[in-house]
């Protein structure tokens, strides 16, 4: 749990009250700069994250690994030097041949000629670095993407603008590993959810709703708060882009766990209509969430969500579920337990086994060997 101030975001000072997602931990020393602040004041940041096509991607790194390899082995013979890597040469060859006393400095350390670098070998090296994500930008809203558009294919990335550190009831604001683990699994079966309707429950940021917006035909992305539902609006607009190929659509709805029905209140933001939930009940084949179960009373309200939900549906539905599993020491067990994690199964048990004539529910566990498209520490917990 941290606390970080915009002065300070490369020196975070702990406090209870606050959470930083694991997520951000990845760059501990990158510079991040905000974009704006929100309604409630807190500062607004702007992630690009790549997706990493594999097979393609491989073949790339490898193509350069061998031109580079190529170049050196060339360089070594003398079949391509610039003429001022020559000149280089020729100094340093004149230089040992007048012995080792002309390399060295007045106070008699030895100076070395190095080689200087040229444009090809530092291209590269530029191309053969390791890739590291997100990365948080600093611009004006009005072109804030101006400059990376041009370096970056509009199919490979999403943006996201995120918090980076909240309160807890405000969690939903950051992004969390397993909303990556639940985005690298669409991507994996993407030709599963082709023209699917799909909810997903807590969608915060929107990343999963926009990654399986690529591939669905409608995905209602839910969640409550009107500044988070304008935040995860303005990201599914950011990313307009990627859903235009195969046109799905991502709408932003409210969805609250603690009440019983739709919020339809024409006044209201994100309410729904008569049609959309109508439209939900007789397509709907898909439910998603991640990384939302971290409290003991919002677990029961969202499986009794998602009870109440799946009943009125008129197909059968597949949910997908990710989390992380985290590990906390309590006094009241002297040890290290999970339990939020704990609670989470127990209460999945109890919807597997529930009698109800009309509905059955079968759990499956889904293993974690699928490729990963984003970059991410895929840890055991998740």
């Amino acid at each position: 749990m941290v606390d970080v101030t915009e002065e300070e975001m490369d020196n975070p000072t702990f406090k209870r009250d606050t959470v930083l997602s694991d997520v951000h931990l990845h760059c501990p020393n990158k510079r991040h700069l905000m974009v704006r602040l929100n309604a409630v004041g807190q500062p607004v940041f702007l992630s690009y994250f790549k997706l990493i096509w594999n097979t393609e991607d491989s073949a790339s790194e490898k193509h350069v690994r061998e031109a580079t390899t190529e170049r050196e082995h060339k360089y070594r013979s003398g079949d391509e030097l610039c003429d001022k890597d020559r000149n280089n040469l020729k100094k340093e060859r004149e230089l040992n041949s007048e012995g080792v006393e002309a390399l060295l400095d007045d106070d008699g350390d030895l100076e070395v000629v190095r080689r200087p670098r040229s444009a090809s070998d530092l291209e590269a090296e530029d191309l053969l670095r390791d890739r590291v994500y997100p990365v948080v930008l600093m611009k004006a809203k009005e072109d804030a993407f101006e400059d990376e558009e041009q370096e970056c294919t509009c199919s490979d990335v999403v943006k996201i603008e995120h918090t980076m550190a909240t309160p807890l009831e405000d969690v939903g604001k950051q992004v969390w590993r397993a909303a990556f683990l639940l985005a690298d699994y669409i991507l994996f079966i993407r030709d599963t959810f082709r023209c699917c309707s799909v909810l997903e429950l807590g969608g915060g940021t929107g990343i999963t709703s926009i990654i399986m917006g690529t591939v669905a035909k409608r995905v209602y992305c839910t969640d409550v708060g009107e500044d988070l539902l304008a935040m995860c609006e303005q990201n599914v607009a950011l990313n307009k882009h990627l859903m235009e190929p195969g046109r799905g659509e991502v709408k932003v709805k409210e969805l609250d766990w603690l009440k019983d029905e739709f919020c339809t209140d024409p006044e209201a933001p994100y309410s729904w209509s008569d049609e959309e939930i109508a439209d939900l009940h007789d397509h709907c084949t898909v439910i998603m969430a991640a990384d939302v179960f971290y409290d003991d009373d919002l677990t029961d309200a969202l499986f009794r969500t998602l009870y109440r939900i799946t009943r009125n549906l008129r197909n059968s539905c597949t949910v997908y579920l990710a989390l992380e599993k985290r590990l906390n020491f309590t006094l009241r067990h002297m040890d290290v337990t999970c339990e939020a994690y704990s609670h989470f199964r127990n209460t999945l048990h109890d919807l597997e086994n529930l009698q109800d004539r009309k509905m059955k529910y079968t759990v499956e566990p889904i293993k974690l060997d699928f490729c990963q498209f984003l970059i991410y520490e895929r840890i055991e917990q998740l």
